[in-house]
């Protein structure tokens, strides 16, 4: 069999296109989730070296411009952190959670979606499976004592696609969305981290190595963002 059998899958019923549809749309959410997640992370220890390396300078507005010019939830933690980098602790920790609950969610968009798909896939095969029975049997029914095989195939070819199509879809959908998880808990613990050194830093190195070189404007991009 050279390229795609359309005649064999014809023979799986309707089924098959509403499985096709569900596959091009699983494929759509998948490439959309990896290019996303791929374009929000970052390597958060060589990000937060180069901010520390600001803040070591007494530059605070350059590390403002560093987060702002970095993708992703961590640079937006880390700019929480810097935009309240003279206030109280519990301050400063509220306004990186509050950045982080709302950076975090985004990642998980379509997820659900896709596990949707692993969950939904095999019903819809075994829908096709019994109807595929249905078929066989009524052939059965008009067929009586004599009949023949080809009359009995078609529902048992629609039975057999169904189900192996959906397994072909839900057993990568499955992948698919583990593989994503996967990727979504790696930038989960890199926000963690990175809010929690950053916090660190402002709180003992940075303030004690005195005052800002540029407070006012420092304050100025706090008060635009």
């Amino acid at each position: 069999m050279s390229g795609f059998d359309f005649t064999l899958f014809s023979q799986g019923g309707p089924v098959m296109w509403v499985l096709a549809a569900l596959a091009l749309l699983g494929l759509m959410l998948f490439v959309e989730r990896v290019l996303f997640l791929h374009r929000g992370q970052i390597r958060p220890k060589t990000f937060l070296d180069g901010i520390k390396n600001a803040l070591a300078k007494r530059r605070l507005v350059e590390a403002l411009t560093l987060c702002e010019e970095a993708p992703g939830p961590v640079a937006a933690v880390v700019k929480a952190a810097l935009l309240h980098a003279n206030a109280a602790e519990d301050t400063m920790r509220f306004h990186v959670q509050e950045a982080a609950v709302v950076e975090l969610p985004a990642l998980e968009r379509r997820l659900g979606a896709i596990a949707a798909l692993a969950q939904v896939a095999p019903l819809i095969g075994l829908l096709g499976t019994v109807l595929g029975m249905v078929t066989t049997f009524r052939a059965f029914e008009q067929g009586g004592n004599f009949a023949m095989a080809s009359a009995l195939s078609a529902g048992l070819w629609q039975a057999l696609l169904a189900t192996a199509g959906s397994l072909m879809l839900a057993i990568p959908a499955h992948l698919a969305y583990h593989f994503l998880s996967g990727r979504v808990r790696a930038i989960v613990r890199d926000v963690e981290w990175a809010g929690n050194e950053i916090m660190k830093y402002l709180l003992t190195e940075y303030r004690g190595n005195g005052p800002v070189d540029t407070p006012v404007a420092a304050e100025e991009v706090g008060t635009k963002k």
